[in-house]
C-alpha cells in the first residue's frame, strides 16, 4: 500500500514540476518584454526628474494665451559612454536614423563631433505635447554650448546654433600664513589651490618653494577669478603679490605683461631657480658624493629634484638645444646652450617634448621634456646641471642676471599703479575691473576713482590720487 502511494506522489511531482517551471518562465518573459518596451520607448522619461532652469535656453518656456498655459519641456542630462556616437545617442533619445543625421549635420557647423569622448555631457529637451525630442545641447568646455533645435513642430528639419559662455572677471584678494605648505595656506584663505602655483610662477626667480618656504611666511595677493555663466572657471591674472619669506619681504606687480618689485626692478632673471614648478631637492651639488648605484665616491655636478615620472621639465633660460638623446648613466638627456657661455643639462628623463631636437630654439619656461628614471638612477627624479665656459656651477647658487628694467619714461606710471595695488592689499578692497572695451591703452588702467585693472600697464588720473 505504501509503495503505491509513493509511486503516485512521484508521478504527481513529475507532472507538476514542468508545469510550474513553464508558468515561471511565462511570467519572467512577460516582465522582460514590458521592461524592454519601456527602455526602447522614444520617451523614457519620468515626469518627476529634477528641473534645471538653466536649460530653459534649449527650448520654449511656458507661453500664455487667453485659454491655456503650455508647460515647459522636461530636460534630460546624460554623458557619452565609451564607443557611443552622437548619432547613436540621438537615436537612443527617440530619433530615427535619418532624423538623427540631420541633427548631427546641424551641430557639425559648431562642434567637431569626431572629438566627442566618453564622459562628455549633453542635455536633451522633449516637447511636452508631442513627446518628441525638441533640442540637444552639447557643452564645449570653456567656450560655450552647441545646440541643435528642431526647426518647427511636426517637421524633421534641424537648425544649429552656438551660445558662447558669458565670461566675467571678478577681482579678488587672498591673504594667509604658511603653516604646512603654500597650497594648504592658500586653500585656508578661501582661494583655489591653483593660486599657489600662480604665486610660485610670479616669484619663481627669487623663491625656490621646495627650499625657501618657512613656517610663518605671510602673503597677500590681488588677482582675478574667471566665471563662465556665473560658475567658477579658473583664475585670471595675478596683479599684486607681497610675500614675507624668512625675514625678507618680496613684492611683485604686473605691469605690461611682466612683474616688477616695489622699486620697479624686474623680477625676471636670466635663469629660473628651478626647472620644476614645485619640487623638492633630494641631493645637492657635491664634488665628493657617494654614488647611490655605483657605491663609489665621485662628483655630483648637479642638483636632484624629486619628481614623479612624467613631471614637465622647463628650460631655465632662453637658448638653443644642442643635445637630446641617450647619455649612458644620465639616461635620456637634454642639453641647452645659453648666452654668455652658459649650458644647462636635464638628465634621467622619461621622454622629450614634441619638437625638441638639436637646433631647436627654446624660451625660458618652455616644457622641453618629462622627468623619469632612466640611466643610473635608483628612483624617479630630475638631475639638473649648469656649466659656464666648461666649468660646473652649483645651480642653487647661480648668480641671476636681471631682465630689462622699466623704461625711465614709464617709471612714474608704474609707481602710480604700485601705490593703487598697495592700497588695495592694505585695505582689503579688491581692484575693480573695467570692461575690456574701456581700456584705451594696452595696459592696466587706474581710474580716477581709485584703480581699475583691465589689462597690462597703467594710466593714472591725477584727480583721483
Amino acid at each position: 500500500m505504501m509503495s503505491v502511494r509513493r509511486e503516485a506522489l512521484r508521478r504527481a511531482i513529475r507532472v507538476a514540476l514542468p508545469l510550474g517551471l513553464l508558468l515561471v518562465a511565462a511570467v519572467l518573459s512577460a516582465t522582460a518584454s514590458q521592461l524592454d518596451a519601456f527602455s526602447r520607448s522614444p520617451f523614457p522619461l519620468s515626469p518627476t526628474l529634477p528641473y534645471d532652469a538653466a536649460l530653459d535656453r534649449l527650448g520654449a518656456t511656458a507661453t500664455f494665451d487667453d485659454s491655456a498655459i503650455t508647460p515647459a519641456p522636461v530636460p534630460l542630462e546624460g554623458v557619452f559612454r565609451r564607443g557611443e556616437t552622437l548619432s547613436g545617442v540621438l537615436q537612443q533619445l527617440g530619433l530615427d536614423a535619418g532624423d538623427a543625421q540631420r541633427a548631427v549635420t546641424a551641430l557639425s557647423d559648431y562642434l567637431d563631433v569626431r572629438r566627442l569622448r566618453a564622459g562628455d555631457s549633453y542635455a536633451a529637451l522633449y516637447d511636452v505635447g508631442s513627446h518628441r525630442l525638441a533640442s540637444l545641447e552639447v557643452p564645449v568646455p570653456g567656450v560655450g554650448r552647441a545646440v541643435a533645435v528642431r526647426a518647427a513642430s511636426g517637421t524633421d528639419a534641424w537648425k544649429g546654433a552656438f551660445h558662447p559662455y558669458e565670461r566675467t572677471v571678478v577681482p579678488a584678494l587672498a591673504s594667509g600664513v604658511v603653516e604646512d605648505s603654500l597650497i594648504s595656506a592658500v586653500v585656508a584663505a578661501g582661494a583655489s589651490p591653483q593660486l599657489a602655483y600662480r604665486m610660485a610662477d610670479v616669484l619663481q626667480w627669487d623663491v625656490d618653494f621646495s627650499r625657501d618656504l618657512r613656517r610663518g611666511d605671510r602673503f597677500e595677493v590681488a588677482y582675478d577669478k574667471v566665471e563662465l555663466d556665473g560658475r567658477p572657471a579658473g583664475l585670471g591674472d595675478v596683479w599684486a603679490l607681497t610675500f614675507d619669506n624668512g625675514g625678507r619681504r618680496l613684492e611683485a606687480y604686473r605691469y605690461q605683461g611682466d612683474y616688477y618689485d616695489g622699486e620697479g626692478r624686474p623680477l625676471k632673471k636670466m635663469f629660473l631657480r628651478s626647472p620644476l614648478r614645485y619640487a623638492f631637492v633630494t641631493s645637492s651639488f657635491n664634488p665628493h658624493r657617494l654614488h647611490p648605484v655605483l657605491k663609489t665616491y665621485r662628483p655630483h655636478w648637479g642638483v636632484d629634484f624629486r619628481a614623479k615620472v612624467g613631471t614637465p621639465v622647463r628650460v631655465t633660460a632662453n637658448g638653443v638645444v644642442t643635445e637630446a638623446g641617450w647619455s649612458n648613466g644620465g639616461g635620456k638627456m637634454v642639453k641647452v646652450r645659453h648666452p654668455n657661455g652658459y649650458t644647462t643639462g636635464y638628465l634621467h628623463l622619461s621622454r622629450f617634448a614634441p619638437g625638441i631636437r638639436p637646433g631647436t630654439r627654446v624660451r625660458q619656461g618652455d616644457v622641453i621634456a618629462y622627468s623619469g628614471n632612466t640611466g643610473l638612477s635608483t628612483a624617479p627624479h630630475l638631475d639638473y646641471r649648469v656649466q659656464r665656459n666648461g666649468r660646473w656651477i652649483n645651480p642653487l647658487q647661480l648668480n641671476s642676471v636681471p631682465a630689462e628694467p622699466i623704461a625711465s619714461e614709464q617709471r612714474a606710471d608704474f609707481f602710480a599703479f604700485r601705490d593703487v595695488c598697495r592700497d588695495s592689499l592694505a585695505s582689503g578692497a579688491p581692484l575693480p575691473v573695467q570692461p575690456a572695451d574701456g581700456a584705451a591703452d594696452p595696459g592696466l588702467q587706474v581710474a580716477a576713482a581709485g584703480g581699475s585693472p583691465a589689462a597690462d600697464g597703467v594710466a593714472a588720473a591725477s584727480a583721483g590720487r
